[in-house]
């Protein structure tokens, strides 16, 4: 895939990515923003393309159109993109020192059906996904416990189900899965014995003054990567590098206001390019800097998200999934029944280690200069958004939120 078409069809999984992050923002907040949320917009668009290559007619017209592919014929484009995701993007540089990444896709078929030869093609070819024949029909358990245990080793045991109890039966024809594992080391890590626990402000307050945690927070007297807003700032902390020129990082995107994470949220998912536009491009000296150390693990179904967002033919009788496996001795036709996903994200002094699986105009800002030598502050001590991305491509693996540092689930 030419540079420029990569980059045109990134901006397109990205503009989807935060299209189901404001979803997950806006129901988050509704609920009270008492907890954490993480996810791999990632994850979820390489599922629904690989759905994309089993669909047919309007089916396939209206994954491809979700997921920014809505010409006619853009389908190539979609599993070109997918392909270089998954065996360039993300492939695994713990070997030349850099990031441990792992992408992988499965499909796990009833014994009874075949896959169609040029669905089972791309999946080999474009996605590197694994087939496996199983009986859902007399041990559905049994093969979600497969699969359970499938998603686990691929995440190195960071989400060790991703198929709650009773989500497969035996009218369950095909699970489609995919794992998604990340582990990165800072460029400069954080003394660990310079780690304290200090106040976090949760959103809300009460008769004595904001909510609070006590939360063990990270601190340096090194430089680092932030450019500053009116009302926010981004800091960007880059993991090692290995062999080659990809670069992963870190965003935290801090808003002034204890409780501006919601209106930061806004700008951020409603312009694509907002993220891009507010990268700092150079290490400044800093005053005060501390980040919180914390532990999310975040899980949902997707489907209702999904259809909030006009996706609605595959979860639908109207489905068309013909082009996946040759259903025509069934007496029904295949739906997509439930898209489950889960991320887990943790952040300490050494780095990063993440995993997930899927069963208005901006005044743009300058990065800081330290010309004047000029200190700036970078306190985490509120809630606050993060992005983790690959930085060549733009590709975003996952994007979250904290509202409650020492909150795990």
């Amino acid at each position: 895939m030419a540079a420029t078409d990569m980059n045109h069809s990134v901006a397109r999984q990205t503009s989807f990515g935060l299209r189901l992050a404001s979803a997950i923002f806006s129901a988050s907040n509704a609920d009270g923003a008492d907890g954490n949320a993480a996810f791999s917009p990632l994850s979820l668009h390489v599922m629904l393309s690989f759905i994309t290559a089993g669909a047919g007619g309007d089916t396939r017209d209206q994954l491809a159109s979700i997921l920014g592919f809505r010409g006619p014929g853009e389908t190539d484009g979609l599993h070109a993109l997918a392909e270089h995701v998954v065996q360039l993007t993300l492939a695994d540089a713990s070997g030349a020192g850099g990031p441990r990444v792992a992408l992988a896709n499965g499909v796990f078929v009833d014994a009874s059906l075949q896959l169609k030869p040029l669905f089972k093609e791309i999946a080999l070819a474009k996605y590197k996904s694994e087939t496996h024949s199983v009986d859902f029909k007399t041990k559905p358990a049994e093969v979600a416990g497969q699969v359970n245990s499938w998603v686990d080793k691929v995440t190195s045991g960071l989400i060790k189900e991703i198929l709650p109890a009773g989500s497969i039966d035996d009218y369950t024809k095909l699970v489609l899965s995919n794992a998604l594992y990340f582990k990165g080391a800072w460029i400069e890590r954080f003394d660990a014995s310079k780690t304290k626990d200090e106040k976090f402000y949760l959103i809300g307050w009460n008769l004595l003054g904001w909510n609070s945690v006590k939360a063990p927070f990270m601190s340096s007297t090194n430089s680092q990567y932030i450019s500053s807003c009116d009302n926010f700032k981004v800091l960007k902390l880059p993991y090692q590098p290995g062999g080659d020129r990809r670069q992963f990082s870190m965003y935290i995107l801090l808003p002034e206001a204890r409780d501006g994470i919601w209106s930061l949220a806004r700008k951020l998912t409603s312009e694509p390019e907002f993220l891009e536009k507010h990268i700092p491009t150079g290490k400044v000296p800093v005053r005060y800097f501390k980040l919180p150390k914390f532990k999310i693990s975040f899980g949902f179904e997707a489907s209702e998200l999904l259809k909030g967002l006009g996706l609605q033919l595959p979860f639908s009788m109207e489905a068309d999934l013909s082009e996946m496996v040759d259903y025509s001795s069934l007496d029904r036709s295949m739906s997509v029944s439930s898209v489950f996903h889960k991320s887990f994200v943790e952040v300490n002094e050494e780095g990063t280690e993440a995993a997930a699986a899927s069963a208005s105009v901006v005044r743009m800002c300058k990065s800081l200069r330290a010309k004047p030598p000029t200190k700036v502050d970078f306190v985490a001590d509120h809630p606050f958004i993060f992005v983790i991305r690959e930085d060549t491509t733009g590709v975003v693996l996952f994007i979250g939120h904290v509202v409650n540092p020492v909150l795990v689930a």
